[in-house]
């Protein structure tokens, strides 16, 4: 299953507290004992100092499609998966909508793209529900190939060159 919920990364990346840190926190303010839906947003709103419910709920999804999280019929709670690089890389180009799409993209390039260039060539891969269901789809949906793009770089599948984005060697 891929999940679509995309929060944006986190910002304050710098030498003592990377991308999988921020991971980890995130799946540690997730019970290890099911909670409900509100709850587990409530917690990581309270720990992790996001600003909506809204922000929680697509951090709690997007940690699902990681594999640090899972729904059961009680609830949500923490998985003991570890979110180490190969971990959530794996886990983000399989389990997170479009990723993968993306960085195929990336891949056959001949030269950086842009975001705006990236999603001119996954604008086909947006399904048609999703383009019925928002007059601003295009908008949405440009912004998420951006977001996915940030996600990328920040997990070191793709870089920042000359303006653009290009796959990481790895």
């Amino acid at each position: 299953m891929r999940l679509k919920p995309l929060p944006e990364p986190p910002a304050d990346r710098d030498e003592d507290r990377d991308v999988f840190d921020a991971l980890a926190d995130a799946q540690s303010a997730v019970p290890l004992v099911p909670g409900s839906e509100n709850d587990c947003c409530a917690r990581l709103m309270r720990r992790e100092g996001f600003e909506s419910r809204d922000v929680a709920r697509s951090w709690l999804t997007f940690l699902r499609a990681l594999e640090l999280a899972e729904e059961t019929d009680s609830g949500f709670k923490r998985t003991d998966r570890e979110p180490t690089p190969e971990n959530v890389r794996e886990s983000f180009r399989e389990r997170v909508f479009g990723a993968r799409e993306t960085l195929d993209v990336l891949r056959a390039a001949e030269e950086p793209l842009t975001a705006e260039s990236a999603f001119d060539r996954l604008r086909d891969t947006v399904p048609g529900w999703e383009r019925e269901r928002r007059r601003t789809w295009v908008e949405h949906w440009a912004a998420r190939t951006s977001r996915l793009l940030d996600w990328l770089v920040v997990l070191d599948l793709a870089e920042r060159v000359d303006g653009g984005y290009v796959a990481a060697e790895n």
